[in-house]
């Protein structure tokens, strides 16, 4: 009887590829030499971590400063690294600088995991992303030298380094202390250079290569020459950075355990920094479960939304939420067609941003279902760890150190559905072939709303 192949496509791979780096880092994690204290940690634990740090989300059941021993962090530093870029564009960077020719299904693959339109200039792509990412990451890292070396000596060199390339790719793990960067609250430097890594990041590569093609041409220097995609990222960044850190600032002011006995300056610091953080960082300055119901409401829905496409940002994605708002107030308007910035909406657009919101909420009330069962904390609480997980945010209110076995189990598929995407699962279980649907059902109308 003769076997038939499986054939995997672009997304099984993708799936496959995060899967075997993970894996592979909770092996090395595993290892005694991965410890601090050389006697080695759970596998569960491992597994955790390697899963937190290829993922880029930041949520940890040990603290990574006291935990690790030196090679284990490189360890961690490697995975975040690689889960920023995405397995797919580093193995691609390597055929790229080794001059190996890249064939159809090297470019599908690109294509699918950076999720663009088209197959042209991808080659030129890699490398404008690897060596854009290495000079963002540098500076940074040379900025928290000025503050860590003074600090710590030699050991802030590489507490820098893994600082920048943490905030760069939104990870949010950080080897300076168990309570993040709480100790740097009011530190400006630190705040500064921590939220400009997290939005460079942040609003895609695709936004940086059209805002460099408009300032290069002189006649261009002007809002409307950006493409589509550039003015939505760029406009939905502004808006949830200004309005999350407004509402935040409001609902904290007078709040005695965060930043009520604050100087004003500082208040709009930490603002700012959460507002930023929360749109899949990772990085606390304050405790999480400090805050006030309102900015616990502010920071779900900002890490439901978080960045933008075709960055290291996790979440719905800001393209994603306009798309959706604009056609439910084409909707309203009773309009056939969905148009932002005089541009009009492909209805397929609109049905995959639907569909990714669906699914985003499906894993995160699963999730926070699962959890429920497992453990005594709020609602709240459960719904802020599973969001954070789910978008890949790495902030807790306390519930990731005192997971059981199965809570962090849940947690982990959490943060590995949300990292590959839900589009990319409904995808890679969908084995039927697609076929056009030459028998079409009746339409019957109903009542919505």
């Amino acid at each position: 009887m003769r076997k038939q192949r499986i054939a995997l496509s672009t997304t099984h791979i993708i799936m496959l590829s995060f899967l075997g780096v993970i894996l592979l880092g909770s092996i090395l994690l595993a290892l005694p030499i991965s410890a601090a204290d050389g006697k080695g940690v759970s596998y569960t634990d491992a597994l955790f971590t390697a899963t937190t740090a290829t993922c880029v989300t930041g949520l940890v059941t040990l603290p990574t400063v006291t935990t690790w021993s030196v090679f284990g962090q490189v360890v961690i530093l490697i995975l975040i690294q690689v889960g920023g870029l995405g397995v797919i564009t580093v193995m691609s960077a390597f055929m790229v600088f080794l001059h190996r020719k890249m064939g159809l299904g090297d470019r599908f693959l690109i294509q699918d995991a950076f999720n663009l339109n088209s197959l042209s200039g991808l080659a030129s792509f890699i490398k404008r992303v690897f060596w854009g990412t290495l000079l963002i990451e540098g500076i940074g890292a040379v900025l928290y030298m000025a503050v860590f070396i003074p600090e710590y000596g030699l050991k802030g060199i590489w507490i820098s380094v893994f600082n920048a390339v943490s905030a760069f790719c939104n990870a949010g793990i950080d080897i300076i202390a168990e309570d993040s960067l709480c100790r740097y609250v009011t530190h400006p430097m630190i705040n500064f250079v921590t939220c400009a890594l997290i939005v460079a990041a942040g609003i895609g590569y695709i936004v940086w290569w059209d805002i460099i093609r408009v300032m290069k041409d002189r006649r261009m220097r002007r809002w409307k020459f950006l493409t589509l995609h550039s003015k939505i990222a760029l406009s939905a960044t502004a808006v949830l950075i200004v309005g999350g850190a407004l509402l935040i600032f409001l609902f904290e002011y007078n709040n005695p355990q965060t930043i009520g006995d604050f100087s004003f300056w500082d208040k709009i610091q930490f603002s700012l920094f959460q507002s930023i953080t929360t749109r899949t960082a990772g990085f606390a300055t304050i405790p999480q479960e400090h805050l006030s119901n309102g900015s616990v409401i502010v920071s779900c829905l900002l890490m439901f939304i978080g960045g933008s496409p075709v960055g290291t940002a996790g979440g719905v994605k800001t393209v994603t939420i306009v798309v959706l708002f604009a056609a439910a107030f084409a909707a309203v308007r009773n309009k056939n067609e969905t148009n932002l910035f005089h541009r009009r909406i492909s209805p397929a657009v609109v049905r995959r941003s639907l569909a990714v919101v669906c699914m985003y909420t499906i894993i995160i009330f699963g999730s926070t279902l699962l959890l429920a069962g497992q453990t005594d904390a709020s609602l709240p609480d459960l719904f802020y760890e599973t969001i954070s997980a789910t978008a890949t945010v790495g902030l807790t209110r306390g519930i990731t150190p005192i997971l059981n076995t199965f809570g962090k189990l849940v947690i982990t598929a959490a943060m590995y559905l949300g990292r590959c995407g839900p589009i990319s699962l409904a995808v890679a279980f969908n084995i039927r072939r697609v076929r056009p649907d030459v028998i079409k059902n009746p339409i019957e109308e109903i009542s919505v709303g």
